[in-house]
């Protein structure tokens, strides 16, 4: 599912931005392409993993603008593309995404250097919020 028409809800600015990459790690497929199609609406170009260890080789192959993870279960299997990403550039803006509120793996995530926590269902507007957030959108001169 698609944003909705490039004036609506701002996504203006990401149909005009530069093609940024992203990495997209989701162990459920449905929720990995519907990750992938909201990203690819903002003009990104992503790479999406159904692992974390097949999201480990694609960070550790190729810089990144925006990482988005899921947390797998309360054992948080999504902790080492987290720990991960952030060893190799912790500036790199990571979104952990969860089933449902575990507040153990909130506050690790945060502590571990992730720049949000949302739990699922995720709106393409909130992805939008922080993924414009996180990543520097070049501004457009009118």
């Amino acid at each position: 599912m698609k944003p909705g028409g490039a004036n609506q809800n701002g996504w203006d600015q990401f149909a005009r931005a530069p093609r940024w990459k992203v990495l997209v790690i989701h162990e459920d497929p449905g929720e990995l392409h519907y990750y992938c199609d909201v990203l690819e609406g903002f003009g990104c170009r992503v790479w999406a993993c159904d692992s974390y260890q097949d999201g480990i080789h694609c960070l550790d192959d190729g810089a990144f603008d925006f990482v988005m993870v899921s947390q797998g279960t309360p054992s948080f299997e999504g902790r080492c593309v987290l720990e991960r990403a952030v060893v190799i550039d912790r500036l790199l803006p990571v979104l952990v995404v969860a089933r449902c509120l575990d507040m153990m793996c909130y506050l690790e995530s945060m502590q571990l250097g992730a720049v949000d926590y949302l739990v699922e269902p995720i709106t393409a507007s909130e992805i939008g919020r922080v993924f414009g957030t996180h990543v520097r959108v070049q501004s457009i001169a009118a």
